[in-house]
């Protein structure tokens, strides 16, 4: 059996866990992450493209932000399809002064990887059959299998950022471990294609056909969804008739400038709430989709898991380098206010933009009306605008 020790071993090699192995790299912190898949596979998964400013800053003192200060394009507002018609929130200037940057995930990802190379840190991909031990002593540890042979690797702490179906979570024993979940009836058939994005900000559309969202990548590559039921497969829409739905459900002049193309990828999304608590047990926390999951309607997920980061990052540094608890010992409780107020912020953006099954006339009337007071009211569009660029860590 290999045997390693280390200050703190992260389970998950996403933007998350990579983002908080490089923190306390460079705070000093001895860390190994484990990665149950290949690198070309982290790196191939396409997900969010939204950062708030809070991410941004956090990639800048993790000395992996280069490429996003170059290519990543800053966002001082978006825009809402109603009704025929763009009604633009002014991110900037209703949350003084903060913005938002449009950068990929896969290349946070990217940039992350080659931050922790030029540094040494330790990655181990491929790490099958992950189990924690100990959790609630003084000397936990994780074991692992790689090619055929067992590893160990015994620690001070353990940070579980592996998803929504790591193992992580499922350590926390189900008499502790409180869950709430919210399924929603629909999904988003997202496509990424290598074509102009429809306007220079994001455009997100409530139409009766059922909610649309125009993002990008960059200059040269866009992000395009669709609401769809739940039983609707990635099989059942081609190309031309992804772009044909899209065009129904955007107004009249963004549907006729639309640029459409080849899907480089395409998938439909199921959406849901879900939050787990406590985000602590024993030497075990929890990060990311380990402990919650939120619709993409308020590009909060990626988002969510950094600030968890940064509670992890500001209470591992006060434990090792000045021997006080007091921010991990309110980790969970820190990060689990936040992450309700993203929930509640997320679930309400849902409900404005999305055609529910179920819906009767009064409650289209109502979904309306909420959209015109949120543009007749500056303090409503402020609200919108504070939770959209990120409430304070």
């Amino acid at each position: 059996m290999q045997s390693q020790t280390t200050q703190v071993v992260i389970v998950g090699g996403g933007p998350s866990g990579l983002l908080l192995s490089q923190l306390l790299h460079r705070a000093g912190i001895d860390t190994i992450v484990l990665e149950r898949q290949t690198r070309n596979y982290v790196l191939g998964r396409i997900r969010a493209g939204v950062l708030e400013h809070g991410f941004v800053d956090l990639l800048r003192r993790a000395g992996a932000s280069a490429r996003m200060d170059r290519d990543g394009v800053v966002h001082h507002g978006f825009h809402i399809a109603h009704q025929g018609r763009l009604d633009r929130i002014d991110l900037a200037g209703s949350a003084k002064g903060q913005t938002v940057m449009v950068y990929g995930q896969t290349e946070v990802t990217r940039d992350l990887y080659e931050a922790r190379d030029a540094i040494g840190g330790q990655i181990i991909h491929e790490a099958a059959n992950v189990a924690l031990h100990d959790l609630t002593t003084a000397r936990p540890y994780v074991t692992y299998e790689q090619q055929g042979e067992t590893g160990r690797i015994d620690t001070k702490f353990i940070v579980g950022a592996d998803g929504f179906h790591g193992v992580s979570r499922k350590s926390i024993p189900s008499d502790v471990l409180r869950e709430y979940e919210k399924v929603y009836p629909f999904g988003w058939l997202g496509v990424l294609s290598q074509t102009s994005p429809a306007a220079d900000e994001l455009i997100y559309a409530r139409h009766d056909r059922g909610f649309a969202l125009c993002s990008m990548r960059n200059a040269q590559l866009s992000r395009y969804y669709i609401q769809v039921p739940l039983t609707d497969r990635v099989e059942d829409w081609s190309d031309v008739a992804f772009w044909e739905e899209l065009k129904r459900r955007l107004p009249e002049d963004v549907a006729r400038g639309l640029q459409t193309g080849p899907s480089i990828e395409k998938s439909i999304a199921p959406l849901r709430s879900f939050v787990a608590e406590p985000m602590r047990y024993g030497a075990l926390f929890l990060a990311g989709d380990a402990a919650h999951i939120v619709p993409p309607t308020g590009a909060k997920g990626l988002n969510l898991a950094a600030s968890d980061i940064h509670y992890l990052y500001e209470g591992l540094s006060d434990h090792f380098q000045r021997n006080d608890d007091t921010a991990l010992d309110s980790y969970s409780e820190r990060a689990l206010a936040r992450i309700w107020k993203a929930e509640r912020f997320s679930w309400w953006m849902t409900n404005l933009l999305h055609r529910f099954p179920d819906m009767s006339p009064a409650d289209l009337r109502l979904q309306q009306a909420d959209l015109d007071y949120l543009f007749s009211s500056d303090a409503a569009q402020a609200s919108l605008a504070e939770n959209y660029v990120g409430l304070p860590y």
